[in-house]
């Protein structure tokens, strides 16, 4: 599923270059993804997550049609309004509120591919932050230093 992955990362990477978000820390996972993103001046948050996850699921609705249609029952919903649904209908947002639970929000997130099992260190997963902390790398250009 390495090609939604750059779907999302892909439209991380427009909302950072258009100046809506400051993204501090992100992992994205095969079924899941966590992100700390801040929305700069002038932006409203609500409306950049709605944007994000609505160009995203019709992104990778389109990639599994072309590429992967058996992948597509995963997705099938039973809803009035949509055939498929790719994001949780009310996706968790909560406030980082102080340093202490930023901190603990996003060592969360970078220790989530080694608790699964993907990699042996959180900075040698590439759909993650936590190489930017640990030496700097970032492949996608897509983080902003925090603190």
């Amino acid at each position: 599923m390495t090609s939604l992955k750059k779907i999302i990362i892909q439209s991380l990477k427009y909302i950072v270059d258009n100046k809506k978000i400051k993204l501090y820390a992100y992992v994205i996972m095969s079924n899941h993804i966590y992100l700390i993103w801040q929305a700069l001046p002038e932006n409203d948050p609500l409306k950049i997550k709605h944007s994000f996850m609505i160009y995203t699921a019709q992104y990778m609705k389109m990639e599994l049609i072309r590429n992967n249609q058996k992948y597509m029952k995963e997705f099938k919903v039973d809803k009035k309004d949509r055939v498929y649904q790719f994001w949780k209908r009310n996706a968790m947002s909560i406030e980082l509120f102080s340093e202490k639970v930023f901190l603990q929000k996003m060592n969360y997130i970078h220790n989530n591919p080694m608790k699964a099992g993907m990699c042996k260190y959180p900075e040698d997963y590439k759909y993650s932050s936590a190489g930017f902390y640990h030496d700097g790398t970032d492949p996608f250009g897509i983080v902003c230093c925090w603190g």
